[in-house]
């Protein structure tokens, strides 16, 4: 981005304090990591008296269950519904029937005079699940650097650290994710490409709907 005195201001992910994503994870740059689960949704408002109260138990029995920090984050956007409405449009222009052929019409117009007249949001929630144990290697001893070999053995020592770290968190999330179905709510752990697209979303409210999944498997990642 550019003021109006021409000065260029620092890129977003000057701001994020992040050393890589790779393999589902977060990798932050003092070494830890993070997970980040997407979960399901429940109207509680529309629940009975007995449900609300169930839910509220099974969600205090679920936060202590937890050994483990959690950051729980809901994401809003105004829902995008355009290509909805144009394949009403659409069936309401080859319907046969002219009595159904009307009422496709005049719900599509109520859409979007709803559309227009009132901010629809669509809310997406997420968990992110931490690991503190730095995947950082040890400083290389003054011998290793002298023979030369001090690089090789720290990206050695930090894939060995990764694995192990992220065989931990992945043991979290598992234990996170089953003791969520218990009240309801379901998740899915999110994938490289996924997190990325989060991250971008977060800082770009403009960026438009967020990539079709099936689409994800054509985004290459790569890192410098």
């Amino acid at each position: 981005m550019q003021n109006k005195k021409g000065a260029v201001g620092k890129p977003t992910q000057s701001f994020l304090k992040i050393s890589e994503i790779k393999n589902d994870t977060v990798v932050l740059e003092d070494g830890s990591m993070r997970a980040i689960v997407a979960v399901s949704s429940t109207n509680f408002d529309l629940k009975s008296q007995d449900e609300q109260n169930s839910i509220i138990f099974n969600f205090q029995r679920f936060l202590n269950s937890l050994d483990f920090s959690i950051q729980i984050l809901m994401q809003s956007r105004k829902m995008e519904i355009g290509d909805y409405l144009e394949k009403l449009k659409r069936l309401a222009e080859k319907q046969t029937n002219e009595l159904l052929r009307v009422q496709t019409a005049e719900y599509t117009e109520f859409i979007s005079r709803l559309i227009e007249n009132a901010s629809i949001m669509n809310k997406n929630f997420y968990i992110i699940v931490p690991l503190g144990d730095s995947i950082l290697p040890s400083p290389a001893g003054f011998f290793s650097k002298l023979l030369g070999n001090g690089k090789t053995r720290e990206i050695e020592e930090k894939i060995q650290n990764f694995e192990r770290a992220k065989e931990k968190l992945d043991g979290r999330v598992t234990s996170l994710m089953a003791n969520l179905s218990g009240i309801g709510i379901r998740g899915v752990k999110l994938k490289t490409e996924e997190i990325i697209q989060l991250y971008y979303n977060s800082y770009n409210f403009g960026a438009g709907p967020l990539i079709d999944p099936t689409q994800l498997e054509e985004i290459k990642i790569t890192k410098s």
